[in-house]
C-alpha cells in the first residue's frame, strides 16, 4: 500500500538502533526524507548509511544524521539547523533505570521527566503550528506498554510517561485535529532489542539462570509465542503516518503481541 507520504520529512529522534531506527526504516521505505537524532555519532553514522541505501535511485529521500541529545535545549536546536519544518515526528528517548522508588531522588525524577514527558511536549510544541498552516502533520510518541500496565520497578517511566500519555490526550483533540495535525503514541510490549537484552542479562545476573532460559520463559508468556522486531514495529508508526490514518489521534496503540490481559 502506497501510504502517501513520499516526499514528506521526519525528525525521528533516538534513531541509532531499535525501534527508532525501524521507524526510520519504514519511513525511508516510503520515501520520506529523514533526519535521525542520537548521541551516539558513529553508531548514527552506520545508521545513516544503512538507511541511505534503501531506497536507491533519482527519487531517493534524503537522509541526514544529527549527533546529538534530543533531550536538551541544544540538541533540539542542532535537529532544527538540518531541517526547519518537519512533517512528521517520532519523538524517542531511552527509558529511566529500574529500581525502588525508595531510592530515587528529585534529580532522579526530574531527569526521567525531562526526557520521557517534557522533551516531547517541547519538540510538538515546535513543530505543531507549522504543520497545520500546511495542512497535514504527524507525531508519533514512543512510549511504552508500561502506561496501560504499569511494571513495578518502572516506577519513573511509568510516571513520567503517563504524564505525557494525559497531555497528548488533551493537545491532540484541539483545533490542530481538524487541520490534518493528529498525534498518537504508540507503545511497545517486548520486543527484540539491545534495551530487552540488557533486562534478560540482569535477571541472568540475579537468578543465576541461562539467559537463553530466561528468554524463552519470557517469550512463552507472550500470546504470540515470541518477540516483536523492530521492523513490525517501525511499520506500525509508518502507518500512523500515513494519509490513511487521518482519522486516528490521541490513541495509545498497543504494540504487544497480545501480552497485557484488560486492555481493549
Amino acid at each position: 500500500m502506497d501510504f502517501g507520504i513520499a516526499g514528506r520529512t521526519a525528525l525521528v529522534c533516538g534513531a541509532s538502533k531499535g525501534l527508532g531506527l525501524g521507524c526510520a526504516e519504514a519511513l525511508v521505505r516510503e520515501g520520506v526524507n529523514v533526519v535521525i537524532v542520537a548521541r551516539g555519532a558513529d553508531v548514527l553514522q552506520a545508521a545513516a548509511a544503512h538507511l541511505s541505501a534503501l531506497r536507491p535511485g533519482a527519487d531517493a529521500p534524503f537522509v541526514k544524521q544529527v549527533a546529538a541529545d534530543i533531550t536538551t535545549v541544544e540538541g533540539r536546536a542542532a535537529a532544527f539547523a538540518a531541517h526547519a519544518d518537519y512533517d512528521i515526528v517520532v519523538t524517542n528517548a531511552g527509558g529511566p533505570p529500574p529500581g525502588d522508588f525508595r531510592d530515587w531522588d528529585r534529580d532522579a525524577w526530574i531527569k526521567a521527566v525531562d526526557a520521557n514527558m517534557l522533551t516531547p511536549i517541547e519538540l510538538i510544541k515546535a513543530t505543531v503550528d507549522g504543520m497545520a498552516a500546511r495542512g497535514y502533520g504527524r507525531i508519533v510518541n514512543i512510549t511504552s506498554s508500561s502506561v496501560k500496565s504499569p511494571i513495578d520497578i518502572l516506577g519513573l517511566s511509568n510516571g513520567a510517561r503517563s504524564g505525557l500519555t494525559g497531555f497528548i490526550a488533551g493537545v491532540a483533540r484541539t483545533s490542530i485535529a481538524a487541520k490534518g495535525v493528529t498525534i498518537n503514541n504508540l507503545l511497545p510490549g517486548a520486543f527484540d532489542t539491545d534495551r530487552l537484552k540488557g533486562t534478560m542479562e540482569g535477571t541472568a545476573k540475579k537468578t543465576g539462570q541461562d539467559i537463553d532460559t530466561i528468554r524463552a520463559a519470557r517469550a512463552r508468556t507472550i500470546p504470540a509465542g515470541r518477540f516483536g522486531t523492530a521492523a513490525e514495529f517501525g511499520a506500525t508508526c509508518a502507518f500512523l503516518c500515513s494519509m490513511q490514518a487521518g482519522y486516528i489521534t490521541g490513541q495509545n496503540v498497543l504494540t504487544d503481541g497480545g501480552a497485557y490481559p484488560g486492555t481493549y
